[in-house]
């Protein structure tokens, strides 16, 4: 994964309120549309959403009834980025969002967290979990109405402790949308797929 993606990722799962404004929080109900823009069409009615107050506090937006949670968009940060992923996710996620807010690099977020799931302090899931990260550029955005043109969707699938050896993935991909394995054997271990851009 290149490192630009890996920071993409890194900053809409693990950045929980926002940092430096530089445009109004959008309204709950453009903030949950958004999101949804990453969500499976059968899920986006029982999403819980997490998003943002006019405060910039980072908070729910709306409780769920399903299996999906989904994060709003961070106004603070360039560009559009929003995710939903399964709830079995949610310990990993909030603990990423917590150690964040203690200004921790991506290093040490990955190395506590692994330190946390061998301990058992730190739970993961059980059976593969999935993650859709939908992202575009502020100018193709429209922030009164919460949609998107020319967005990009990719995806995750969580499989702590998974290897190239246990799956038969490569390690890196060979052409479009080929399913690859990333930090194989940690907690952290997952399937990218990543869709060729139009």
């Amino acid at each position: 994964m290149n490192k630009v993606l890996l920071t993409s990722l890194m900053a809409c799962l693990a950045i929980p309120a926002v940092q430096a404004q530089t445009s109004p929080v959008p309204s709950a109900d453009v903030q949950i549309k958004t999101a949804m823009l990453a969500a499976p069409s059968d899920k986006r009615d029982g999403a819980k959403v997490y998003g943002y107050g006019t405060d910039g506090q980072f908070k729910v937006l709306r409780e769920g009834t399903n299996d999906l949670i989904c994060l709003a968009d961070d106004p603070g940060s360039k560009g559009i980025n929003v995710s939903c992923y399964h709830t079995s996710l949610e310990p990993f996620m909030a603990r990423g969002r917590e150690m964040k807010t203690e200004k921790r690099s991506s290093k040490e977020v990955f190395d506590m967290r692994e330190e946390e799931v061998k301990s058992g302090k730190l739970k993961m899931p059980e059976a593969p979990a999935t993650l859709f990260v939908y992202s575009g550029k502020d100018e193709d955005y429209d922030a009164s109405k919460g949609e998107m043109k020319d967005g990009y969707l990719r995806y995750v699938v969580y499989i702590p402790y998974a290897t190239a050896e246990s799956t038969g993935l490569p390690l890196k991909p060979e052409g479009p949308a080929m399913p690859w394995i990333m930090d194989p054997g940690t907690h952290r271990a997952h399937i990218m797929i990543n869709p060729p851009k139009e």
